[in-house]
């Protein structure tokens, strides 16, 4: 992994501790979480806090995320939100902590001015040593406090204060005043200066986790399912009428579909098509070259494209599907029949502009893994476990593809893939699904009993 963390597609924007005074607050706060501390007097932290380098002084590198759930964190500065989230178990646990750190912002600048803020991502199961375990989570709320307590003694502080106005003769009452002043020594004027964070709960309809091989989630929409990356027979019976994997890849289409969650990238709005595609095929051709033990050394996109057409008759048919895609697009070619089961089907399509497109896109780069572009966008955790059983050859081309094309305008690459524009009219002809059939069978077929 080297080449990746040289380049900065590894380990990149974490966050740097180096300080004693914030060693010290780290060090308190991991004792306040896991009864554990670090020796080391510098490190690098993600947005909860993570360290790679203590996960191995440690030799437990879910020292922070016990059971692969309810992550605990560790916020030192609220310049973690900038950071990624390393050993991701669920695909919401980035976004959720961003957003607590974003709507708190002004609260944890001042909470972190004096000490770490220790917290966990609570949800209702401890433990997911079931698949059925997984339907439970139903939502996460955040609980977070200072490793001295200063948000619950304000809390306290705060009821005092209460009943000191309120009540008649409080003012005679010697014990509540001078428990008021000694609480206020620790937390200010919570009257002048309020120190309370927003409570905030995260509903968890739709997620990614890594647990069982990797299961996709959709809870929250018209035709629900789960989708499992290895076998779903492994997976035993679950509360949901349809549970697909990988090599369900029509049912997967289907679904994608009735709950139109994805759009051909050809008639996307706003995008280069033709130029996704092209460098999609590229990437096929790299695949290719590497089963093929060809050295791609320092190889150029001509020199791709070069050894894709002396060895057409060897690509595989991803490729040539999206060739014929291609013609079409940029010569007015025949309408290729692409359908869910051909090779390059998952290929020619992106989430289409809803709110899950981030985890649809996630799904389609695991359905369409040679397009390692997309792949380390929307889904790091399996680019990373596919490069590691690379080819030297095919490590060194992606790595310094992904350094000189992404790198340098990661937004813009973004916006040029994923980005959509203003929404169109209402298309002229909408296709319609009969209701009374869906109702019967599904939208995927009859469930078998």
């Amino acid at each position: 992994m080297h080449r990746l963390i040289k380049r900065g597609l590894m380990f990149g924007n974490l966050i740097e501790v180096a300080s004693p005074v914030l060693v010290e607050r780290y060090n308190r706060a991991l004792k306040h979480l896991t009864g554990k501390t670090t020796g080391l007097s510098d490190f690098h932290i993600d947005v909860s806090g993570y360290s790679p380098e203590i996960g191995d002084e440690l030799g437990d590198h879910l020292y922070l995320n016990h059971n692969g759930v309810n992550r605990q964190f560790i916020l030192l500065t609220t310049e973690q939100k900038t950071a990624p989230l390393l050993n991701a178990k669920f695909s919401t646990s980035r976004d959720i902590l961003r957003g607590f750190i974003t709507e708190n912002e002004r609260q944890l600048f001042a909470l972190t001015a004096r000490d770490a803020v220790a917290g966990e991502l609570v949800n209702s199961v401890f433990s997911v040593t079931d698949p059925v375990r997984l339907f439970d989570i139903r939502k996460v709320v955040i609980e977070a406090d200072t490793t001295e307590g200063t948000l619950r003694d304000a809390d306290r502080l705060g009821q005092m204060v209460d009943r000191f106005k309120g009540e008649e003769d409080a003012w005679f009452d010697d014990v509540l005043i001078a428990d008021m002043i000694t609480v206020a020594k620790r937390t200010g004027d919570v009257t002048r200066n309020p120190v309370q964070l927003k409570h905030m709960e995260f509903q968890q309809d739709n997620f990614w986790t890594a647990h069982f091989g990797g299961l996709y989630m959709f809870r929250g929409v018209d035709h629900p399912a789960l989708i499992a990356r290895g076998d779903k027979n492994s997976l035993g019976e679950l509360p949901i009428t349809y549970t697909f994997d990988f090599g369900d890849r029509n049912k997967i289409a289907k679904f994608l579909d009735y709950n139109d969650l994805v759009e051909p990238i050809v008639k996307a709005r706003g995008i280069d098509a033709a130029a996704i595609l092209r460098q999609k095929m590229d990437f096929i051709v790299v695949d290719a070259a590497q089963e093929s033990g060809l050295d791609l050394s320092g190889a150029t996109r001509r020199d791709i494209r070069a050894l894709a057409r002396g060895n057409a008759d060897r690509l595989p048919e991803e490729y040539h599907g999206l060739r014929k895609l291609l013609d079409w697009a940029e010569n007015g070619a025949p309408w290729p029949k692409i359908k869910s089961d051909h090779p390059a089907y998952f290929y020619t399509l992106r989430a289409a502009d809803t709110p899950l497109r981030d985890l649809v896109n996630m799904l389609l780069a695991e359905l369409a893994p040679k397009d390692v572009r997309q792949l380390f966008i929307c889904h790091k955790e399996a680019f990373y476990a596919a490069y590691a059983g690379w080819s030297e050859t095919k490590k060194s081309y992606v790595a310094d593809f992904l350094d000189r094309e992404y790198q340098v305008d990661k937004a813009g690459a973004r916006a040029a893939l994923f980005g959509h524009d203003a929404p169109m009219d209402a298309p002229a002809a909408v296709r319609v699904v009969e209701p009374d059939l869906v109702q019967r069978v599904g939208p995927w077929g009859a469930v078998r009993r």
